[in-house]
Parts: structure tokens; sequence; C-alpha cells
């Protein structure tokens, strides 16, 4: 089957994702070799190899060798999480948004990064210090590290028409992601700057985005009291 996009192992992933979703190969069903695929789809094995371990990471597929790939008969059920524009966020509450840059900085990542955030040690990365609000009341403060090996045009941006945030969604596509999520105290400086009260709970996030094996950016977001997410599952 031709595909309507170059035959990258993502464009695959995505076809071999709708015959599974499409029950085109059904749960417990066998699906055809590497050798097979990357024949139907003219392209290497290795690019095959690289869409059905995706697969297998999300848990759609089960992999063993000498006995090829099945799809699984109970695949994980997840949450679908998107990165929300916070410029939405603020205006789909019927509020005026704006954001305030106090920070754009060059320079190398903080070593206790690196396990997470694999950029070179000789790198330099953009970090950036943003405040969002709503109503001009404090909605959400963040931490941004953005490699600018993986998105050199992010160099150039000043951003502050325009949040960092919503300039890598529209520019910077990823291809998965990492979340952690957790509760934070506010410290003075937390305190003034999301006008609270020192020791508020505050919900907090991490997250990084990578593009095949490289990363995007690290953020670290801390929202205002009253913050809910949502989600769908």
């Amino acid at each position: 089957m031709a595909l309507s996009e170059p035959n990258t192992w993502m464009s695959i992933r995505e076809e071999l994702l709708r015959r599974i979703h499409n029950r085109v190969w059904q749960p417990g069903d066998q699906i055809p070799h590497e050798a097979d695929l990357a024949d139907e789809f003219g392209c290497a094995r290795t690019t095959v190899n690289r869409a059905l371990r995706d697969l297998a990471d999300s848990g759609l597929v089960i992999r063993k060798r000498r006995a090829g790939t099945r799809v699984a008969l109970n695949p994980p059920q997840r949450a679908t999480l998107t990165i929300p524009i916070i410029r939405e966020e603020v205006q789909a509450l019927g509020a005026t948004y704006r954001h305030s840059l106090i920070a754009r900085e060059l320079g190398p990542l903080p070593p206790a990064l690196h396990g997470a955030f694999p950029v070179a040690r000789n790198e330099a990365v953009l970090f950036l210090k943003t405040v969002h609000f709503c109503d001009n009341r404090p909605f959400a403060y963040e931490e941004r590290f953005i490699n600018l090996t993986v998105v050199p045009s992010a160099g150039n941006e000043p951003f502050d028409k325009h949040s960092a945030n919503e300039w890598l969604v529209h520019n910077a596509p990823y291809t998965h992601g990492d979340l952690s999520f957790f509760a934070v105290s506010a410290d003075g400086t937390m305190a003034n700057t999301l006008d609270t009260g020192v020791g508020a709970a505050l919900f907090a996030m991490e997250r990084i985005t990578w593009t095949g094996d490289d990363p995007i950016t690290h953020v670290k977001l801390v929202y205002a009291p009253g913050y809910r997410m949502r989600t769908r599952i």
C-alpha cells in the first residue's frame, strides 16, 4: 500500500496503527514479517523495525524473538494528553491572556538535568522564564530549556509577543514525551510570583518532548491555586 507521505518510520507507524484500530488486524493476530512490510512500503527493514518498536513500547503489539509480532490481546488503556496552549486555556475561561518574559539566557544545561534531558555538555541551550496571566492575575509560572541543536530557529525568537509554549507547539513537532505531575509548597519567591501565600499547595508538572531520539524542550510549570487539569480516557 502506498502511503500519502514519505515512508518514514512515523508514517509507517500511523498506517500500522490504522490497521490495528480498524481491525484489519484483530487482537491476537500475527502481523506480517518486517521483510514483507518493508517490501510493501518500499523502505528499509530498519524503518519498519523502528515503527514496530514504537508500537511495542505503547503496548499495542507484542514482539517475541522467532515468534514474530502480534496485535496485543489486551492493549493498555491510556489517557489522551495533548500539550495545551496556555493562551487558549485562559481564553476558554472567557478571560484575557498575556504573558511576561522575565528571563532569556543562553548557557549550558544545569548538570542535574543531563540525565533526563540529554544534550551535549558543551552545547548552549536557551533558558526562559515566563509568567502567564489570566485577566492580569498570575496563572502559571514556567521555566523552560530549549535544545537549539534540534530547534535552531528558537534562538532567533524573542518570545515576547508569542510565548515559547505556543511557538513550540506550532514549530517543533514532537513524536513523544515524558510527563510528571507533583505538588509543591510555595516558597517566598513563588508565592510572590503567583500572588499566593507562602506554603500554599501548588500543582506542578515537568514535561520533556522528543523528536525521535532527540530532546526538544524541558519545561517546568507551576500553576496558581485553583488550577485543574482535564483529559479524556
